[in-house]
C-alpha cells in the first residue's frame, strides 16, 4: 500500500521550493485545532440528528426527508474523513488513522485504507492516464484513446457519458463499498481485519435500522435516495476538480503538473462549506497538509506565483466547471458516436 497521502515529491523543483517558503513563513501549514473541533462537532451532529430523527419519526414516508439530509450528512464525514487523511487535522500517523476509520468505515461504510491508497497515487500524478486511478478508463472515459474498441453497454455509454454523468453518480456511494470489500481481499491490505470489522459494523448497524423501523418498501425507498444523495453530492464534490483540464505526460515538474492539471471554484462562503474546502482544488495539491480554512488565505498568493512563473491559473464558477467536465466527456465520445453513425 502507499505511503500517507500528505507525501510530497523529493525533488519538488525550485519553482515549487520559492513559493512553499512563502507559504511556510506566512504560517500557513500550522494546523487549526479549533476549526477541525467545530467543524467535527457539526458532522457528527448532523449525523447524529439525523438518525434521531430517523427513529423518532418511525415508520413513515417522512424518513425520505431524512434520507436526503443523512446523505449530505454522509457526504460532509467523508470530506472530514479526506482532511483526516492528509494530516491536516492531527500531525501523527496514529491518531490520523483512528480517526479517519471512525469517519470512513464507521460512519459512512467505505474503507479508510483503500481509498487513502487510491487518493495517493491520485495525488502523485492527477490526471495521468496511466498512473491515476481517478481517470483510468472504467464506466467513464477521460482520454479519446481510451474509448475505441468498447462495444454493447460500455460502448453506449461512454457515446452518451456527458448526459449520464449524474444519473450514473447515484450508483458511486454503491461503487464504493464494492472496491471497499474487494480491496480487503488483495495482498498488502493493511490492518486489513479492523478494516472489516468496522465496515461490518456499519452494515449490520445500517440494515437492522432500516429493517426494524420501516416496512419492506419504506427501506428500499429510504436505501436507494440515501445511496443517490450520498453519491450525487460526494461526486459533485470531486468533479470539478480535475475533469476536463490537460492530461499531463509526467515529465512536468511538482508546480507545473499540480496547477496545470487542477480548477479551483469560486463562490464564497457557502461553496467552501459545500465542498469541504475542495474548491480551493490548486493549492490543496500543492499542500496537501494545509489545513482547509487556510486554503483561502494561500490563494491569492499562489495565484499571484503562477502568474509570475508563467504557470496558467484556472479558476471557474460551480456552474461552469460541470460544464467544462461535461463538454469534455461529450468530445471524448464523439469518435464513438461518428463511427456509429458512419456505419
Amino acid at each position: 500500500m502507499s505511503a500517507s497521502v500528505t507525501q510530497r515529491p523529493r525533488t519538488a523543483g525550485s519553482d515549487f521550493a520559492v513559493l512553499n517558503r512563502q507559504i511556510v513563513n506566512a504560517g500557513l501549514l500550522e494546523r487549526r485545532p479549533a476549526y477541525y473541533a467545530a467543524r467535527s462537532s457539526v458532522v457528527a451532529a448532523m449525523f447524529a440528528g439525523g438518525w434521531v430523527a430517523f427513529f423518532l419519526i418511525g415508520s413513515s414516508w417522512w424518513t425520505v426527508a431524512v434520507a436526503v439530509f443523512l446523505g449530505i450528512a454522509f457526504s460532509q464525514a467523508a470530506l472530514l474523513a479526506h482532511d483526516v487523511a492528509h494530516r491536516q487535522v492531527f500531525r501523527t500517523k496514529r491518531p490520523s488513522e483512528l480517526a479517519g476509520r471512525i469517519a470512513a468505515n464507521v460512519a459512512v461504510g467505505m474503507s479508510y485504507g483503500w481509498w487513502m491508497d487510491k487518493h495517493t497515487r491520485h495525488h502523485n500524478n492527477p490526471n495521468h492516464d496511466d498512473l491515476d486511478p481517478d481517470v483510468r478508463p472504467e464506466v467513464l472515459i477521460w482520454a479519446t484513446e481510451s474509448a475505441w474498441g468498447r462495444r454493447g453497454l460500455k460502448g453506449f455509454i461512454t457515446r452518451h457519458q456527458a448526459g449520464l454523468f449524474f444519473p450514473l453518480l447515484t450508483l458511486l456511494s454503491i461503487d464504493l463499498r464494492i472496491s471497499s470489500f474487494k480491496a480487503l481481499r488483495r495482498p498488502g491490505m493493511k490492518r486489513r481485519g479492523s478494516e472489516a470489522g468496522l465496515m461490518a459494523l456499519h452494515l449490520v448497524a445500517y440494515v437492522t435500522a432500516l429493517l426494524v423501523v420501516l416496512s419492506p418498501l419504506q427501506a428500499l425507498v429510504f436505501f436507494l435516495v440515501h445511496h443517490a444523495v450520498f453519491g450525487v453530492y460526494l461526486g459533485m464534490t470531486f468533479a470539478p476538480n480535475h475533469k476536463g483540464m490537460p492530461h499531463p505526460t509526467g515529465d512536468e515538474d511538482y508546480l507545473r503538473k499540480q496547477v496545470v492539471t487542477s480548477r479551483n471554484v469560486a463562490g464564497g462562503r457557502l461553496i467552501d462549506a459545500a465542498l469541504g474546502g475542495l474548491n480551493y482544488q490548486i493549492e490543496h495539491h500543492l499542500f496537501p497538509a494545509m489545513p482547509t480554512p487556510n486554503l483561502k488565505k494561500a490563494q491569492p498568493l499562489v495565484e499571484a506565483y503562477c502568474l509570475r512563473a508563467g504557470v496558467p491559473y484556472v479558476e471557474t464558477s460551480l456552474v461552469e466547471s460541470y460544464r467544462q467536465a461535461l463538454r469534455h466527456l461529450h468530445e471524448v465520445g464523439a469518435p464513438l458516436r461518428t463511427a456509429r453513425w458512419n456505419r
